[in-house]
């Protein structure tokens, strides 16, 4: 097993502005649910070199290659680095696979829906009711809402790996878990908060939001996915990879850079323990379909997809006192005064981020290759190509 816990943050969580977002990452504020829609802000024009230059610097973090593609009404580009195979020298190519971590949250979310709108369930039906013996009597107040929205409370995981040091990432890489199992680990004592009173970013809750839906359709998530959004978009280069720890097809190695200074390659390693929560496969043109396909109303019901851009009310707020910054199978960030609604996605060896702004105007995917194991750096790309998008913006206002 590889610790998921990388796949837990978001772009950044401190308040910054201009530059300083380059070195801290950047801030993610929530908007409450009731207020009025801002006027769109203005967005800069693309500036190629500029893009090209960000993705070229792949010192902060240290990274192998790096993918970013742009799109939508105010403008497109596409740009490649780096190397997707260090062994064979092969350069990132448009259409290589890759790992995207938390971004499969969002098809699991969107399947979820789906079938509320079938009336299959509600997002009011109790956990339990719909998975009976898996979650203790305690935890009964769960529902449907609280998993997708991240306001469970569900407690911290116990008797798992921690991976410290890229040595111990590759002891653990092939150790395997049932969903069972793994939910054994985060459901023991009592909840770290009435549901729905708080928010806490935690990858346990899409797991079991994909037994939900293995439950309901009498299918592996994967399955459902793949019938309900992959083959509907033609998104040819997604899958669900279930027990095969390898990518299939044309991909981007991932690499970790070990003690003695070596990037030793990590691309295969068991995803179980991340399973309907960062196991997904991808690539940066099918995530970019699946936002504008999302956003677009193509895949949901109106009133189902305002979900996805409504936050918790104001009085539910991140552990550390900030905004509630989660929607329904999305998370919110303000950058320069331009909102974007998207999702981070980590595994080792790989970082991802899908933004759009609402009316999709501007929206984009970053994929890049830190070698680093949770050193604070992995964002700061992101946060690079964010304010690149929006900092013009920032300033007409």
């Amino acid at each position: 097993m590889t610790s998921t816990h990388m796949s837990r943050r978001a772009f950044g969580h401190v308040a910054v502005a201009g530059t300083a977002a380059v070195a801290t990452g950047l801030a993610l504020h929530g908007q409450p649910a009731g207020a009025a829609p801002m006027s769109p802000q203005p967005l800069p024009p693309l500036d190629p070199a500029a893009l090209q230059a960000v993705i070229d610097d792949r010192a902060a973090p240290p990274s192998t290659a790096a993918q970013l593609r742009i799109g939508g009404t105010a403008g497109h580009w596409r740009g490649t680095s780096g190397l997707a195979d260090l062994g064979s020298r092969r350069p990132v190519r448009a259409g290589d696979r890759l790992r995207i971590g938390s971004v499969t949250k969002v098809f699991v979310a969107t399947v979820v829906l789906q079938l509320v709108a079938e009336r299959r369930l509600t997002l009011d039906t109790p956990v339990r009711r719909i998975l009976p013996g898996l979650l203790p009597d305690q935890y009964g107040a769960i529902t449907v809402a609280h998993l997708l929205n991240h306001t469970s409370g569900l407690p911290d995981h116990v008797g798992i790996p921690e991976p410290e040091t890229a040595e111990e990432v590759f002891r653990h890489r092939f150790d395997h878990w049932t969903p069972r199992e793994w939910v054994a680990t985060a459901t023991h004592g009592p909840l770290k908060f009435a549901p729905g009173t708080r928010q806490e970013y935690r990858g346990i809750n899409y797991v079991l939001a994909a037994l939900i839906i293995d439950t309901l359709t009498g299918c592996p998530y994967g399955e459902a996915v793949a019938a309900r959004v992959l083959r509907p978009l033609g998104l040819t280069r997604t899958s669900v990879p279930g027990d095969d720890p390898r990518i299939r097809g044309r991909h981007v190695h991932g690499y970790l850079r070990t003690a003695d200074g070596r990037l030793r390659d990590i691309t295969e390693y068991d995803q179980s323990s991340a399973r309907g929560e960062g196991d997904m496969i991808s690539t940066v043109e099918d995530v970019d379909r699946l936002l504008t396909a999302l956003f677009s109303g193509e895949l949901l019901p109106p009133r189902l997809l305002r979900l996805m851009f409504t936050l918790p009310p104001d009085e539910v707020r991140m552990l550390d006192g900030s905004p509630a910054r989660y929607s329904t199978g999305l998370q919110q960030a303000a950058v320069n005064g331009v909102v974007l609604w998207g999702k981070t996605g980590e595994t080792y060896g790989y970082k991802n981020a899908a933004f759009s702004t609402r009316d999709l105007r501007r929206r984009f995917v970053l994929a890049h290759h830190p070698t680093t194991v949770r050193d604070g750096t992995e964002s700061q790309m992101i946060a690079r190509v964010a304010d690149l998008l929006t900092r013009e913006a920032g300033g007409a206002g």
